[in-house]
């Protein structure tokens, strides 16, 4: 394994160049990966749809090409899962990502290529790496394992010779064979579907293992993190693992897990490396630890960036700092101007350095639930309909548990309807039960109360909202209260309200 550490510590090492003129040359990258990807893909239905060979330059690639949402662009997508090739995307796909947060259904369906793997995941995860030893040339990563922390979904048929999965099942069905051998636990259990048994699974598979790395969403490795404090009898992770020195993680904010992840390694020399990685692709690296992250410019990504205050669209050469983007990306697996949803702010254009500000609708991402305002009404229209009441108005933002017994953490909901009822319980219950059925992610985080606990929820008296919006100036036209937030303002501010009103 020292043999095996040294030669991978020297490749990785000298990929660090590669990254750094990326970077420098992100402008050339950028406009050759356009014309690129325009020309290897002109005879596929969407190219001639589009008239890919008219295309030369940013501008006739704006014109030919509109922007578009999942719900827009689906009829393409659905063409692939129905088995049908060349749609989009000139190789074949046989790969959809699985994740929540459409208008229309439960669940969306990301294709995937094979050049969509091996160039932009793949080379990522070599990149991530890459920085780690960097920054610690000493390291000695490749001594021990890497416990990758993936989702509880397995792999599913499609269609004839297509498959899906979440995005973490994919990668790790065709990951590459070093980093397989690297990698812990074995592929039965990393890709159970049932939490419970997984969770259990996955720490008594790891607990003798020499875990120096783990990569994974902050609040399912701290759920794994205290199960493998339970079944070891260890006070901290740094007893069970002493060589543990990398974590990689991304998906939801780390700040808010920051301090008890700290807690339960029991030391604060772990070298923490943020990522930006979805189904559509991997976009950012955090290069530099305390730093921002970094778009990366080479990873077969074409990035647009729509101003959200003047609505112009423009490409890498033009971004300006403090400026909140909308962000559209053309993909090596066939996606074309897609509207991803995540809004972005650079605060340091030559570094490009950014920091992801939210996404273009409300919602609540605190625990890696994606629970998005559609699903939130949808799931009220339900309840509403089936205790015969109507509803008002609502907010609901993440709510922190203290005790460590505790799940990470919930949601705290305050609902206005517009009449008593008496079986407020059996109306909480339904909700959350409503919730876990249009919402997949929602549903895993709930499950078996590890990652999230049951909803806290107050039925609130009837004028708090309005007498809220007065509070601001706010009551008729256009105004709305938010009903979804990733923090705690808008819903302090209604309970301030309620507890006001006699």
């Amino acid at each position: 394994m020292g043999i095996v550490n040294a030669l991978g510590g020297l490749y990785f090492k000298g990929r660090y160049k590669k990254i750094t003129s990326a970077l420098q040359n992100c402008i050339k990258i950028q406009d050759s990966l356009r014309q690129e990807l325009i020309e290897q893909n002109a005879n596929t239905d969407f190219g001639k749809a589009h008239l890919f060979r008219e295309i030369f330059d940013l501008k006739s690639f704006q014109k030919n090409i509109p922007i578009r949402t999942y719900e827009e662009f689906y009829p393409y997508i659905e063409q692939m899962i129905e088995g049908k090739q060349k749609i989009t995307w000139d190789s074949n796909i046989n790969w959809f990502a699985k994740s929540s947060g459409t208008t229309n259904s439960k669940s969306k369906f990301i294709p995937i290529s094979y050049e969509n793997l091996e160039n932009c995941h793949f080379e990522a995860g070599k990149d991530v790496l890459c920085i780690h030893y960097h920054r610690n040339p000493e390291s000695k990563l490749f001594q021990g394992k890497g416990l990758l922390i993936g989702g509880s979904n397995q792999t599913n048929p499609l269609s004839k010779g297509s498959s899906y999965g979440d995005l973490s099942a994919v990668l790790m069905n065709e990951m590459p064979l070093w980093a397989n051998l690297a990698k812990t636990p074995d592929l039965s259990i990393a890709l159970m579907e049932d939490w419970d048994e997984k969770v259990i699974k996955m720490a008594e598979a790891t607990i003798q293992d020499n875990v120096t790395s783990i990569s994974g969403v902050p609040t399912w490795t701290i759920v794994l993190l205290r199960k493998v404090l339970e079944l070891s009898g260890k006070k901290t992770i740094s007893e069970v693992w002493p060589n543990f020195e990398l974590f990689v993680h991304g998906g939801i904010s780390f700040e808010p897990y920051r301090e008890t992840f700290l807690e339960l390694i029991g030391h604060s020399n772990v070298s923490l490396l943020e990522t930006y990685n979805a189904s559509e692709g991997f976009f950012g690296l955090q290069l530099i630890q305390g730093e921002n992250m970094t778009l990366m410019p080479q990873y077969g990504i074409f990035y647009e960036f729509l101003n959200l205050e003047n609505g112009e669209i423009i490409d890498i050469s033009k971004i300006e700092e403090n400026t909140n983007y909308e962000l559209i990306i053309t993909t090596n697996s066939g996606l074309w101007r897609y509207r991803i949803g995540d809004t972005l702010l650079f605060t340091n254009k030559e570094k490009l350095q950014f920091v992801i500000t939210g996404r273009t609708k409300h919602f609540i991402n605190a625990f890696g639930e994606e629970l998005m305002v559609h699903n939130a009404d949808e799931a009220l229209k339900t309840v509403c309909k089936n205790f015969n009441v109507s509803l008002i108005d609502y907010t609901a933002a993440p709510l922190q548990n203290i005790s460590k017994n505790e799940a990470i953490g919930t949601h705290e909901w305050l609902i206005c309807i517009d009449k008593e009822i008496s079986n407020e319980d059996d109306f909480k219950a339904e909700l959350d039960s409503q919730l876990q059925k249009v919402n997949s992610d929602y549903e895993a985080k709930r499950k078996g109360n590890l990652a999230m606990s049951f909803p806290k929820i107050t039925i609130v008296k009837q004028k708090v909202f309005e007498n809220w919006l007065r509070s601001k100036n706010k009551l008729g036209g256009q105004h709305k209260v938010p009903r979804l937030s990733n923090d705690r303002k808008t819903l302090e501010d209604v309970k301030r309200v309620n507890n006001l009103i006699d």
